[in-house]
């Protein structure tokens, strides 16, 4: 559908562009703003008595929208376009980026010793067609004491995260236990991900940050630690000064 097969990436995130990286996915950085001086284009305040759920949908939605409205504006070349919007709730409420280190410290403390949940909604847009998925986890944290949030505020860069945290970072520390989408609560649930860009016709595991040439062999495992499994292998070969073979292996349960 698509001859390039490339998309556009409505976020700033280094963290879902390296996600899509993973998956074999090229993406453009589509920038909402054009510059730093404007006013912010999507009031992400809640409404009254709307749920986590209906929010992340509205927000999702709305940012698809608006950032496919740039591309024609910009006169870009058309690719659909990915965006993505994470929120932490818990007891009903939402968190998304803490305004100030004070700000993150108390989301910390209400998510010490608890278990919540965190949302992602992906939305693809493809001229006026707009597709929404949501991905959500469950996280529990053991008890945190306000030396160890002073200590990690300190250390880490936690404004432009949901919940005051990263986990692939140092909060990995709090964590007892996830249920869910490990990249989900990253910022970007690949399943999903990979799913609606298949609907639209982009096809993963196409490219690779080296720019190599990759084949993509899917075999059948019948050993017995990998029984009833589908492995798929991506093959990548590199031309140093003499070809090496490196390997990336996902595996995948079968439905």
């Amino acid at each position: 559908m698509f001859s390039e097969n490339q998309i556009y990436l409505a976020s700033r995130s280094p963290r879902r562009r390296e996600l899509l990286r993973q998956i074999g996915v090229k993406c453009n950085l589509l920038m909402m703003r054009e510059t730093l001086g404007r006013e912010i284009d999507i009031n992400e305040q809640p409404f009254v008595d709307e749920t986590p759920t209906d929010y992340i949908y509205r927000i999702a939605q709305f940012k698809a929208n608006e950032s496919w409205r740039r591309v024609i504006q910009r006169r870009l070349p058309i690719l659909p376009v990915l965006v993505a919007d994470t929120i932490v709730t818990i007891d009903g409420c939402i968190l998304g980026k803490p305004q100030d280190n004070k700000h993150a410290e108390e989301m910390l403390k209400t998510l010490s010793g608890r278990s919540h949940q965190v949302l992602t909604a992906i939305g693809v847009g493809v001229r006026d067609k707009i597709q929404v998925r949501l991905s959500t986890s469950t996280v529990r944290f053991r008890e945190i004491s306000e030396r160890e949030i002073r200590n990690y505020l300190a250390n880490n860069n936690i404004l432009d995260k949901a919940g005051a945290y990263a986990i692939q970072g140092m909060a990995a520390a709090f964590i007892v236990e996830i249920s869910g989408s490990y990249s989900g609560i990253m910022g970007l649930p690949l399943y999903e991900t990979a799913q609606l860009l298949e609907e639209i016709g982009i096809e993963i595991f196409q490219w690779l940050p080296a720019g190599r040439d990759s084949k993509i062999l899917k075999l059948k495992c019948n050993t017995e630690h990998t029984a009833g499994e589908n492995i798929i292998l991506s093959l990548v070969s590199f031309q140093i000064q003499k070809p090496d073979l490196a390997y990336i292996v996902h595996t995948q349960h079968e439905q």
